[in-house]
């Protein structure tokens, strides 16, 4: 029996995404993952129905044929893809001809008519690499919402700078910024999430359980956040996972998880019932910030300049 997610408005998403990247990304192997199906088929089947995916994570058959195995309908799901654009070393970025290309090419595979959201992976594109600027690309991402292969369009991984590059004179602005955000790194870059929320642009966090697998949690600022987050775990009855999600939530960002583990999964489905006190919420965010160097996995060469 599948569980109700709560959405956060107005873009009706799911206040949790199941992400395919991390453990799952296989970028340049296309084997099919048949671990990643089957763990895609209890998550959907237990009503977990916010599936992100990305052109560079290379799972986009996975997530085509675990929604066919499942058998939930599409209106019943919320998908999330995102245009491979590369990174500051402009080596490698998607080999399609542009965004509206790629989601059509994806859209096929996945057997819909369009998806939920579909992002712009990042900020790194230029016309000498891609035969069109950032401004062109955005261009791309709204003639994706006008043909209603997109319902929504945003980015991932932008700084303030290049949001405003793509907002000026645009005729949709960026709905979504997913970035990595944590407790450890509650900034991917200076003044981004205030500047995201003051202008209606949604967070979703990626990597929201980072502090608890990566973090150093055995002394200095570590531990005493540890100390924290396991106390109200033990309050609650709830794991430490779940009060780091619920954290994030009530931050007013989407986070984007994973796990092949069935009870985690059911953790996912229960994150609405634990209500963290405003100032509980307030402690975590204090005690993360005094974690130093911020905790940062991704785009360290793009951004580690900030820690």
């Amino acid at each position: 029996m599948s569980v109700s997610i709560p959405t956060v408005a107005p873009l009706d998403i799911p206040n949790i995404g199941y992400g395919t990247g991390t453990k799952w990304y296989k970028y340049g192997n296309d084997e099919l993952d048949t671990n990643l199906i089957s763990t895609l088929v209890t998550a959907l089947k237990k009503g977990i129905n916010h599936i992100d995916f990305a052109e560079v994570y290379n799972t986009d058959l996975e997530v085509a044929e675990a929604i066919k195995q499942s058998g939930i309908k599409r209106s019943d799901l919320f998908l999330t893809d995102k245009y491979f654009a590369g990174d500051s070393t402009y080596t490698a970025h998607s080999k399609d001809a542009n965004p509206l290309l790629r989601l059509k090419k994806i859209l096929s595979i996945l057997n819909t008519d369009n998806v939920d959201l579909y992002l712009l992976h990042a900020p790194f594109i230029k016309t000498e690499t891609h035969g069109f600027s950032l401004k062109e690309a955005w261009n791309f991402m709204e003639e994706c919402k006008e043909e209603g292969l997109a319902k929504h369009i945003g980015v991932s991984n932008f700084q303030i700078e290049e949001l405003e590059t793509i907002s000026k004179d645009a005729k949709y602005k960026p709905e979504v910024n997913q970035i990595e955000f944590n407790a450890f790194l509650q900034n991917q870059t200076p003044g981004i999430v205030d500047y995201c929320q003051k202008n209606n642009i949604l967070i979703e966090a990626y990597s929201p359980l980072g502090p608890l697998y990566k973090g150093d949690l055995s002394k200095s600022a570590g531990k005493v956040f540890d100390d924290y987050i396991t106390e109200l775990a033990d309050k609650y009855s709830v794991s430490k996972l779940q009060i780091l999600l619920r954290w994030v939530q009530k931050k007013g960002i989407v986070p984007i998880s994973t796990s092949s583990k069935p009870e985690r999964m059911d953790e996912f489905l229960s994150l609405s019932k634990l209500e963290l006190t405003d100032e509980e919420v307030k402690k975590i965010t204090e005690l993360g910030s005094d974690y130093k160097p911020q905790l940062r996995q991704y785009w360290k060469p793009e951004y580690s300049k900030y820690d």
